[in-house]
């Protein structure tokens, strides 16, 4: 049995009603030409996944937001289906609906446009991954996240 690495991420949905904000990213070398969250990123050293999406928010779009504010849609551990994977991904889904701030583009060079999609809606070109998040949100499924050692 081969080792492998585990790659945490974030993601956070802003909502306005039925709608979600997403970002077209480019320049990254992963899904460019894509929608995708409004917010996300790896989890860093030492800190809980909910205050990743915290960063995240403020980094990525100038939004001041509260832990207490996410609602965990889902946890998801995926892998790229080969029988080989090198590494395995475990995704924590947020959703938000009160924030501090306008949300506005802050990496230009990743993110192309930020834009409002109806959950019934939502545009063709986006990771699956996610659509099954955004179904799940959907649907009303929520998670419980537990963070043991923090």
């Amino acid at each position: 049995m081969s080792r492998f690495s585990v790659v945490p991420s974030s993601y956070v949905y802003l909502r306005r009603g039925a709608a979600v904000l997403l970002q077209l990213r480019q320049n990254t070398g992963y899904m460019d030409g894509c929608w995708a969250a409004g917010a996300a990123g790896h989890v860093e050293l030492g800190e809980t996944a909910a205050a990743a999406a915290v960063r995240e928010a403020r980094e990525e779009l100038g939004l001041a937001l509260d832990a207490g504010a996410l609602s965990p849609i889902a946890v998801m551990q995926r892998t790229d289906g080969t029988d080989e994977p090198r590494e395995q991904r475990v995704d924590w889904f947020f959703a938000c609906d009160a924030w501090e701030g306008e949300p506005r583009i802050l990496e230009p060079r990743k993110c192309a446009e930020l834009a409002w999609f109806d959950l019934d809606a939502l545009p063709d070109r986006m990771p699956e991954y996610e659509r099954s998040a955004l179904d799940a949100l959907r649907g009303g499924s929520t998670a419980t996240l537990l963070a043991v050692g923090f």
